[in-house]
């Protein structure tokens, strides 16, 4: 059993750095942290899995409600996106800037918010975030298009 745990966080460590990156920012410390209790969670509940849902979905939903539960209990700052960008990709080009005003913006939305997009954007379908969060696939359409439509507010006039 261990060993095939062990195999599921190689394989998808990627998604729990995404998780981690989104609710600690640039704070290295705050991240790792906060990937080694989603790990320590996800192998509490791993003898629960079954397989009725990709591991994916599984691990997504547990990840995120250990971040948004800390989140919450801890009320964490949130680091600016933009220190993020700044050290993870070069700065001349257009492109970048455009990618650091996103995460600045990300930044600025609620832990719902923050989950949702982030699920979006790593092209998940509104399936699979349904599974994760629990809420109906309208809902979550409901919900995407008006964090879409905040994040352009954010990003054109720098306000909600």
């Amino acid at each position: 059993m261990e060993e095939a745990f062990l195999r599921q966080i190689e394989q998808h460590k990627a998604l729990i750095f995404k998780v981690c990156h989104t609710f600690r920012g640039a704070d290295a410390e705050a991240q790792r942290d906060l990937f080694q209790d989603i790990v320590a969670e996800l192998w509490r509940a791993f003898p629960r899995f079954n397989g009725a849902v990709k591991w994916t979905t599984w691990a997504y939903r547990i990840a995120l409600n250990v971040a948004i539960t800390q989140q919450r209990r801890k009320k964490i700052a949130t680091v600016e996106w933009s220190d993020v960008a700044a050290s993870a990709m070069p700065h001349p080009a257009e492109t970048d800037e455009q990618l650091a005003a996103l995460y600045q913006a990300i930044a600025r939305l609620n832990e719902a918010e923050k989950a949702l997009i982030l699920l979006y954007l790593d092209d998940l379908s509104y399936a699979d975030i349904a599974d994760i969060t629990g809420l109906t696939e309208n809902h979550i359409g409901v919900k995407i298009n008006r964090i879409k439509n905040k994040l352009k507010s954010l990003l054109l006039h720098g306000k909600q």
